[in-house]
This record gives structure tokens, C-alpha cells and sequence, in this order.
């Protein structure tokens, strides 16, 4: 099996606490596809403005991950960079 790109491992942590993607993208209202950028740091591929932080804190909340640690690892990555349009600002 592949080994996969997981920011902090959330994608291992998501699946030892038996929860799938299909299941958080319902109670959330988040497509899946939204969910695996967050899984994998890809923060471009998501929406922009707080729709980026809103969605990185349902995520963490439905999987039980603390909301600061992968806010803070969203804003070291887009942070710096928010002037290039990386991070989902397009």
C-alpha cells in the first residue's frame, strides 16, 4: 500500500478513530474533496477567507484533534504566502 501525505497524520488518526470521510462530510456539510486537502496540508485546493479556518475547525473538531495545533500548522504554511494566492485566496 501507498504510503499517503498526511499533514500531522490526521488521515491516521481519522481511520484509528474508525471515522471516514463520507461521515464527516455529512455532519459537516464539507465535500470529501475539501476534507482530503485538509488531510494531505493541500490548503490551496480549499474555498478562501474563513471558509478555510471554519472548515480546518470542523474537520479537527470531527475527529477529535485539537483546533489550535492544525490552525497553526494552516497559518505556517499560508500565512507568508497568503500574497501568492496559495491557499485558497484565488
Amino acid at each position: 500500500m501507498k504510503e499517503e501525505l498526511s499533514v500531522l497524520g490526521l488521515a491516521t488518526i481519522r481511520r484509528n478513530r474508525g471515522i471516514s470521510l463520507e461521515q464527516i462530510a455529512n455532519s459537516t456539510k464539507i465535500s470529501v474533496r475539501s476534507l482530503e486537502a485538509i488531510e494531505r496540508g493541500d490548503f490551496h485546493k480549499l474555498p478562501g477567507g474563513i471558509y478555510n479556518t471554519s472548515y480546518i475547525r470542523q474537520y479537527a473538531r470531527a475527529i477529535g484533534f485539537p483546533e489550535d495545533d492544525l490552525l497553526h500548522v494552516y497559518r505556517a504554511i499560508c500565512l507568508p504566502q497568503l500574497s501568492l494566492s496559495v491557499c485558497g485566496s484565488d
